[in-house]
């Protein structure tokens, strides 16, 4: 007795044994990443062993006509064709009945298991299988044939309809090669890693069959089995589940629960290094050890559990299981390895202080002087251009911002014109010379709070403001010098996320703060109209019935999921831009009036009758240049400050940066430039942290190619220098686009500031704690941080950061705002005392550890504690909290 198809499969499995190279080496044999590491941060097992594809056939059609129909897939999540909507559900965590593993173990135990099995092609190994006394020669040809029969698969192919059914099987029946197109053109096929390898699991129930029959095969080597998968890959694993009838979903669960078992990291790991079937049982009982089981219950079984923002970690599993595999040693790092490797408490080469002098800025230049050709080379990236669009338009337009609020805090001095030649030159200058050049100069709003102060004096005591300017940027100067050769920048250890918290939270506000009244201002000076008001000859009218009319159009299936995908690639990248541009449409259709971008038109200083160097003394006596010491001595701590924070901020290790920092360096290359723009009577410029850490945001590289399910891998920052030289040459260039940059509205240039503030304020752990205190203990997250914490204590401690934050707002507002610099210095002062208030444990979770603390912590229950940083540290992530970390932008 032959089975339908059995001739001509036969015939056809006599050529499906294609080399594996010649399927990895086609156009459709995986995803082509920007980045060789694009496809390596994926944790689907341990690095040496490639991804898996498993997909569960099941057969279907007893006893009329049997076919094999796909009927699951996994890759990291498990996907289950719905029948009835023609389609694959949405990946979600796999949940199996616990009978159903016991079932399957016992299956195995008593079935037949093929340990490198030397089989070459799918025919090769069907004889293999169905090698059973229990079968008599005649069973045995009417099971091969069946196992060798073409499977029905659920693919959607370009442009055509779902490749299965009857109709389109008996068609492709006909040609040879439809197999292997139909495969090529899977869109999953896209999303898997070169090197990935399948196994396929077959289940059903067959009724000539008198007891359950079970194989478990693990090819020798990875080989194509034809058409047995939907994606062209070498199978490594075939697993077989035959039987007579039983009740329920018997063998589909089985199916299920096989393939669930070898998509989990830890089982796969044993089973390719298995070597008889006691290793094999090993292996699934330790996962049975691990299974959390849900009460029958308190759960629905045909509820679907959406995938984790955040896998746990394979470090975190217990692996003793995996040593009780015979001959295996299992590669384990311990949770100090790993705390090492990642956490905080390792210090950063950059930050090791040499005992020479120039010694740290000397091994900076060392080390960036290697990747300096990189920088260039690696800006050649379609992403670089929107990165220039959109952080061009931030910096021109807080340089614009600013030189206005210059302008105004001087009495015209400075002004938007020397803002935005200042920006120019001591950005480009930055960007090819300093240590980190993802860094984008700006002046910010300490600095802005001094020059008034400092504009202040001059006027009450009769002073020439720009000569005495001069003097206190010259020994600003000297003194940023002097901390570049004593290697002060180590000092930035000290900076821990206490301070940088109150200092970025500050400037958030202020930036809210003056952006809001602006926006208030605009309101005032150019009210809304009320309905039927004609003031600005503007009459909105709904039409009459029937005149407006809408059309909807049915939306075409996906049929070009690569072509739409790169569609909203362009599109996220280019947001920025395309708000700003439709701001402008909007803006130009409607003909409102509205205050648009005021950019210089002639290129001279702003006050009338001062050439562009700065005359060293004026109308001042020779002893100023000698007391602006003073002043210069607490604008030194501000810079150093502002800039040091940013460079923290800007270099923590959650953000994979590559190619290092230069602390020294940036430091070296502010103090020249401060020299350059006090001849030059220009602003003052440090790094902006708002803008840099846009910046890096728009730089962002992420994996194309992902499991389904899984997020996309964060894999670090573009780390280039032509972005930032090209912004600032345009920045240059603006001062003589005036006809262009003119029909800009300012309220669309205020929106993106109010949104950077916005989003800064609500990224930082601060904001998180202040909502906790806002919120019911029933409504609170489950974070790590309230694991280990007690809620009074987490008060406490946002408590006294609240109370600092006032107190610098309140000094910031008050004629005693010369003192701002020392109040921020103040803030490490407090973080110190902080540790006669809470124990180093709290301390851990709620901020960090300071450098002499750090080997007086005891090693037992030591975790570090950025709970709500987006650390890749494994020790320090939120309850399904992404690894890929978010740009946690802070104002500046």
């Amino acid at each position: 007795m032959k089975l339908p198809g059995q001739e001509e499969l036969e015939a056809a499995c006599a050529c499906e044994n294609v080399p594996v190279g010649q399927l990895d080496s086609g156009p459709s044999s995986g995803p082509c990443p920007d980045d060789p590491s694009d496809t390596g941060s994926r944790e689907l097992g341990p690095p040496e062993d490639p991804p898996l594809f498993l997909q569960l056939n099941e057969l279907l059609g007893w006893p009329q006509t049997l076919e094999w129909r796909e009927m699951g897939r996994w890759v990291l999540f498990e996907e289950k064709l719905e029948v009835d909507a023609g389609r694959w559900s949405a990946p979600h965590v796999p949940t199996l009945a616990l009978p159903s593993l016991q079932k399957l173990r016992s299956l195995l135990a008593e079935g037949l298991v093929l340990l490198d099995c030397p089989a070459q092609n799918l025919l090769e190994l069907v004889e293999q299988v169905t090698r059973v006394e229990s079968l008599s020669p005649e069973l045995r040809g009417q099971l091969q044939a069946l196992l060798l029969q073409r499977p029905q698969h659920h693919t959607q192919t370009t442009g055509s309809r779902p490749c299965w059914g009857p109709a389109q099987s008996r068609k492709a029946a006909h040609n040879k090669e439809a197999p292997m197109q139909q495969q090529c053109q899977s869109p999953l096929r896209q999303k898997l890693p070169p090197g990935a390898e399948a196994g396929a699991v077959l289940a059903g129930e067959l009724g000539f069959l008198a007891q359950p029959l079970a194989a478990f095969v693990r090819l020798r080597d990875p080989v194509w089995l034809g058409p047995l998968t939907e994606v062209p890959l070498p199978s490594r694993f075939f697993c077989l589940l035959l039987g007579p009838p039983m009740l329920g979903k018997g063998y589909h669960e089985l199916g299920r629960a096989a393939a669930v078992l070898l998509s989990d990291p830890h089982f796969q790991w044993s089973v390719r290094r298995a070597s008889n079937l006691h290793d094999l049982l090993t292996a699934l009982d330790a996962f049975l050890e691990e299974v959390t089981v849900l009460p029958p219950g308190r759960w629905d079984p045909t509820a679907r559990i959406p995938p984790p923002r955040c896998l746990p970690s394979r470090h975190k599993r217990p692996p003793l299981h995996l040593q009780k595999v015979k001959g295996l040693s299992v590669p384990h790092r311990t949770q100090a390895e790993d705390r090492h490797r990642n956490g905080p408490l390792a210090p950063s080469p950059e930050l090791q202080r040499t005992g020479r002098l120039f010694g740290g800025l000397v091994q900076d230049v060392r080390r960036k002087a290697s990747w300096y050709p990189s920088d260039f080379s690696d800006a050649l990236h379609p992403q670089c251009v929107s990165a220039v669009l959109y952080i061009y338009l931030a910096t021109v337009t807080n340089a614009i911002t600013f030189g206005g609020l210059l302008g105004d805090a001087t009495d015209g001095a400075q002004g938007v014109l020397e803002s935005l030649l200042g920006t120019a030159v001591a950005g480009a200058a930055f960007c090819l010379m300093a240590g980190q050049p993802l860094t984008v100069l700006s002046s910010t709003g300490p600095v802005l709070v001094f020059e008034r102060l400092l504009f202040a004096f001059c006027r009450d005591y009769s002073l020439d403001y720009l000569p005495f300017r001069l003097w206190v940027g010259i020994w600003v100067a000297v003194f940023c010098l002097a901390l570049v050769a004593t290697e002060a920048s180590v000092l930035v250890r000290y900076f821990t996320r206490f301070t940088e918290e109150g200092f970025c939270a500050l400037i958030s506000l202020i930036f809210i703060y003056d952006a809001v009244g602006k926006m208030l201002n605009l309101a005032h000076a150019y009210p809304i109209q009320r309905p039927g008001s004609l003031a600005y000859g503007c009459l909105c009218q709904f039409p009459g019935p029937g005149g407006n009319e809408s059309q909807w159009t049915r939306p075409r299936p996906q049929s070009r999921d690569d072509l739409l995908s790169v569609v909203r690639k362009v599109l996220s990248d280019f947001s920025s831009i395309l708000a700003i541009l439709l701001g402008c449409g909007l803006d130009a259709l409607l003909g409102l009036a509205m205050p648009k971008l005021m950019v210089p038109r002639e290129f001279k200083p702003t006050l009338p009758g001062r050439g562009w160097l700065v005359p060293p003394f004026g109308a001042n006596p020779w002893w100023l240049s000698v007391a602006a010491a003073l002043p210069a001595l607490l604008l030194s701590i501000l810079i150093f400050m502002d800039q040091q924070i940013t460079a923290v901020i800007l270099n923590r290790v959650e953000y994979r940066l590559r190619k290092g920092a230069g602390f020294h360096l940036d430091l070296f290359c502010v103090a020249l430039l401060m020299l350059l723009t006090s001849v030059l009577g220009l602003p003052w410029y440090v790094s902006a942290t708002v803008l840099s850490l846009a910046h890096m945001d728009s730089l962002r590289r992420e994996s194309r190619a992902c499991a389904p399910g899984e997020p996309h891998s964060f894999l670090g920052i573009r780390e280039q220098r032509l972005t930032g030289l090209a912004v600032f040459t345009l920045t240059g260039v603006s001062i003589f686009l005036a006809p262009v940059l003119k029909f800009i509205p300012m309220p669309v240039l205020y929106g993106i500031f109010l949104y950077m503030g916005v989003a800064a304020l609500s990224s930082i752990q601060f904001m998180k704690r202040v909502q906790l205190m806002l919120m019911p203990a029933k409504h609170q997250p489950d974070l790590l941080l309230l694991r280990h914490v007690p809620l009074s204590r987490v008060h406490l401690f946002t408590a006294i950061q609240l109370a600092c934050l006032g107190l610098l707002w309140i000094i910031k507002s008050t004629p005693a705002a010369i003192i701002f610099p020392l109040m921020l210095l103040g803030l490490v002062g407090v973080r110190k005392a902080l540790e006669w208030v809470f124990s180093p444990q709290e301390l851990l979770w709620l901020d960090e550890l300071m450098p002499e603390e750090e080997r007086n912590v005891p090693e037992k229950g030591l975790e570090p504690g950025h709970s709500f940083s987006g650390s890749d540290s494994e020790d320090s992530e939120l309850m399904y909290q992404p690894k890929a970390p978010e740009i946690n932008i802070s104002v500046n």
